[in-house]
C-alpha cells in the first residue's frame, strides 16, 4: 500500500480494496479528481466514520449507467424468452422488408 495525499492506496496488483476518505479531506479537490481519474473506482467519503456519500468520474458513470441499462435490457429479453413473448424471426423480417421496400 502506498499514500496518497492521506489516502491509502492499494499496491498496483493487489487485490481492489475501496477508497474511503473522511469527509475533511474534500478540500483536496484536485487531489481527489486526480484519484478518481486514476483508479477509476468509486471514492467513498466517510463522515463521523459513517459511509455518507461516493464520489467517481463522470466517465466511470456514465459507464456504469450504461451497462446498467443494459443488463436490465438483457433481463427484460431473457424474461420475455421465457414468457413466449417472442416471433418468428425470419416472419418479422419479412414484413420489415416489405414495409421499407428493402
Amino acid at each position: 500500500m502506498w499514500d496518497y495525499c492521506g489516502i491509502i492506496l492499494p499496491q498496483k496488483g493487489a487485490d481492489i480494496v475501496p477508497h474511503i476518505i473522511p469527509i475533511k479531506d474534500l478540500k483536496n479537490t484536485g487531489e481527489i479528481s486526480n484519484l478518481c481519474h486514476e483508479t477509476n473506482e468509486p471514492i467513498y467519503i466517510t463522515k463521523n466514520g459513517y459511509g455518507d456519500m461516493v464520489i467517481m468520474s463522470i466517465q466511470i458513470f456514465e459507464e456504469r449507467m450504461f451497462m446498467q441499462d443494459v443488463y436490465s435490457k438483457i433481463e427484460e429479453s431473457e424474461s420475455d424468452v421465457t414468457t413466449g413473448r417472442t416471433k418468428n424471426a425470419k416472419e418479422s423480417l419479412k414484413r420489415i422488408r416489405e414495409k421499407y421496400n428493402v
